[in-house]
């Protein structure tokens, strides 16, 4: 669903485990790394989204996490120019994102970034908290920024 400003509907996924750090994974055969993210169905709930993102990039069901919170808002990033794809209608310049703050509470193996017949990662890890936000590409790091800002509150209280 991409809006009248030319945004496409979002959810991104902040997965936790107890120690406080994040679920970081590599896109399939390149050097880059993110969370789980994706869009937004015109029949699902940015809730509902999120738990099917969840499932086809990370192989984790909702029984395998704990959802602590998400954002009150929309966050937006626009892409950069030369990421734009003008040539499809109608013409997407950015994305606007419902953020999730997760904690696994399910095991490790449940991870399998491979149940999905197209995968979006081939490898993942624990990373601390702020990591990402200085890691990922760097149109997306003021958005994961903000993110994390707002969620971090929801995490310090469940793991002190």
């Amino acid at each position: 669903m991409i809006d009248s400003d030319g945004y496409r509907a979002n959810v991104g996924i902040i997965l936790s485990n107890c120690e406080g750090q994040l679920f970081w994974a590599r896109r399939v055969g390149q050097d880059a790394w993110q969370f789980p993210q994706g869009g937004i169905d015109s029949s699902e709930s940015p809730e509902q989204a999120m738990f099917r993102e969840l499932r086809e990039e990370t192989g984790l069901k909702k029984s395998d996490v704990e959802v602590l919170g998400c954002t009150k808002q929309w966050l937006r990033y626009r892409l950069p120019k030369r990421y734009v794809r003008r040539n499809q209608q109608p013409v997407c310049v950015g994305q606007k994102q419902i953020w999730y703050m997760l904690r696994m509470t399910g095991s490790e193996s449940c991870v399998d970034l491979a149940v999905s017949p197209k995968p979006e990662f081939d490898h993942w890890r624990w990373v601390d908290y702020w990591e990402p936000s200085k890691k990922v590409i760097f149109f997306k790091r003021k958005v994961y920024k903000r993110a994390l800002t707002e969620l971090e509150p929801l995490l310090t209280k469940t793991v002190e």
